[in-house]
């Protein structure tokens, strides 16, 4: 009887590197043989930065964005230098991330960890809706953007938040149309996401 061609702890990493997004098992294999050949200091870093991913980060309370385990809320949410009137909603921390590279927006988020999605088994409820509203019923916010990734999901989610959020607050609005159709908002270049979010249009009167 043959052994296992491959050892066990190598087939454990690739299966659970294949795991990731992006990452196919010929990916996974050759990271995987490329940790083997370097240096143990080198793995050891990464083991330990994995583990401290989990450590030191937690959601902010208020926008739900990534923070620092240390830094709730996070320091967005804390910024005298922002806006708390002009709310701007994503599906994931990504989102923030790239809306932040932009240099335009001076509000703040509220980050819905995804988007409705009825094939895949993804309701309101599964998403920060309620937060959402309950930030919104508070009072102080002037505007709501609605930055939902350009597909059928996140079109789907813009439209159900505009019908929760009417009344609400007295102005919804919507990324302008200059990304493209199926693309995602973490993917936009900075000249495409600063032009959408300046071009925003208010739902209440297109549509």
């Amino acid at each position: 009887m043959r052994g296992l061609v491959t050892p066990r702890p190598v087939q454990r990493l690739v299966d659970e590197l294949s795991r990731l997004p992006g990452i196919g098992p010929k990916s996974a294999s050759r990271l995987t043989y490329f940790m083997l050949r370097a240096p143990e200091e080198q793995s050891r870093a990464l083991a330990e930065a994995l583990l401290d991913l989990k450590a030191g980060t937690r959601l902010c309370s208020s926008c739900y964005n990534i923070t620092a385990a240390e830094a709730d809320p996070c320091f967005i949410c804390v910024s005298a230098e922002r806006d708390p009137g002009v709310l701007c909603v994503v599906e994931d921390p990504l989102d923030v991330a790239a809306l932040e590279r932009t240099r335009v927006f001076s509000g703040h988020y509220h980050v819905l960890h995804g988007a409705i999605s009825p094939i895949d088994g993804v309701g309101p409820d599964d998403l920060r809706i309620r937060e959402l509203i309950d930030r919104v019923r508070r009072g102080s916010v002037r505007e709501v953007v609605l930055a939902t990734n350009p597909n059928l999901a996140g079109e789907a989610t813009a439209m159900y938040l505009h019908r929760v959020l009417v009344g609400l607050t007295p102005k919804v609005t919507k990324l302008a149309r200059g990304l493209p159709m199926g693309g995602d908002v973490e993917y936009a270049d900075e000249t495409t996401l600063a032009r959408a979010l300046e071009g925003r249009s208010d739902m209440s009167v297109s549509g």
